[in-house]
C-alpha cells in the first residue's frame, strides 16, 4: 500500500497538470505587481486602509495592505479554486471510482488531498507575499516600517513581522480550504463547491456590517483574516492570534470531519 507521502506527491503532480492551478497562482503574483505599478504611474495612496499611508515611505507597507484587500475575495477565491475542485473534478471525470478501488487506503487519499489543497493555498499566499515585498522595495525602497502602534521597526524586523503575519493569515485560509473541500465532497460539482465556498466567505463578511450582529464578529472565520495585525503592534498583541487559532479550528475541524466521513462512505459502484 503506497505511503502517504507517495499519495501526497501524486496529488501535487495532478495539481501541476491542471490549468486552474495556475489561475490562482497567477492572480496571487499579478495583484501585487498591478498595485506597485499603479503607485508608479499615479499619485496618492490608500489612506483609508491600515498601512496605506506608508506605501510610498517603505516597500514593507505594501504586503500588509494587500493582505487586507486580499481577504475580501482574492484569497478565499484562490483557496477555493483548488480545494473545491480536488474531489469534485474526479467525480466529474469518472476517475474517483478508479482511485477508490485501488489498493491505496481511502483515508490516505483524503489526507493527501487535504494536504495538497493546503499546500496550494500556502504557496499562493507565499508567492503574493514575496512578490509584494520585492515590488514594494523596488517602488518605495527598503526602509523602516511604521507599525499600527505608531512606532517604527527596522527593515529587518519588518520583514520578520510580515513573515509571521503570513503564517497567521494561513489559519483562516485553511478554514476556507476545509469548507471548499467539504462542498467538493458533498456536491460532486466543482463550480458549486468553488462558488459555494466563496459565497460563504462573503456572507460571513456581510454579517459584520449588519446591525445588531456586531457581537458575532470575533467568532466569524473571515474576521480572523485580521488577526495578523497583532504582530504589527508594539508590543506584539497575541490575543487576536490565539483567538484566530481556535476560531478557525471551530470551522475547519468539523468541515473536514464531515468531508472525511462522506468520502469514506462514498459508494464506489456509483462513482
Amino acid at each position: 500500500m503506497p505511503a502517504l507521502r507517495i499519495v501526497y506527491a501524486w496529488e501535487l503532480r495532478k495539481l501541476l497538470a491542471q490549468k486552474r492551478t495556475y489561475l490562482g497562482l497567477g492572480a496571487a503574483v499579478l495583484v501585487p505587481l498591478v498595485f506597485a505599478g499603479a503607485l508608479l504611474v499615479q499619485n496618492g495612496q490608500p489612506n483609508d486602509v491600515a498601512f496605506g499611508r506608508y506605501v510610498r515611505q517603505s516597500g514593507l507597507a505594501i504586503p500588509p495592505v494587500l493582505l487586507i484587500f486580499g481577504s475580501i475575495w482574492l484569497f478565499p477565491l484562490i483557496a477555493s479554486l483548488v480545494a473545491g475542485d480536488i474531489v469534485a473534478a474526479e467525480d466529474h471525470n469518472g476517475t474517483l471510482k478508479t482511485i477508490l478501488t485501488r489498493s491505496t487506503d481511502r483515508s490516505r487519499i483524503f489526507v493527501a488531498k487535504v494536504l495538497a489543497a493546503a499546500t496550494y493555498a500556502f504557496v499562493a499566499l507565499t508567492a503574493m507575499g514575496v512578490v509584494a515585498l520585492l515590488a514594494g522595495i523596488a517602488v518605495s525602497g527598503l526602509h523602516p516600517l511604521v507599525t499600527l502602534s505608531g512606532t517604527t521597526v527596522s527593515s529587518a524586523k519588518g520583514i520578520e513581522l510580515i513573515a509571521a503575519s503570513l503564517l497567521v493569515y494561513m489559519m483562516p485560509l485553511l478554514g476556507i480550504v476545509a469548507i471548499a473541500l467539504l462542498l467538493s465532497v458533498l456536491t460532486h460539482n466543482s463550480a458549486a463547491a468553488v462558488v459555494g465556498a466563496l459565497m460563504i466567505s462573503l456572507i460571513l463578511q456581510l454579517v459584520t456590517i449588519l446591525p445588531g450582529l456586531g457581537s458575532l464578529q470575533p467568532y466569524l472565520l473571515t474576521t480572523q483574516f485580521n488577526a495578523w495585525q497583532g504582530f504589527l503592534r508594539t508590543p506584539v498583541d497575541y490575543a487576536p492570534v490565539v483567538r484566530a487559532a481556535w476560531v478557525c479550528a471551530l470551522y475547519a475541524v468539523p468541515a473536514l470531519a464531515v468531508a472525511f466521513s462522506s468520502f469514506m462512505r462514498r459508494d464506489v459502484t456509483g462513482g
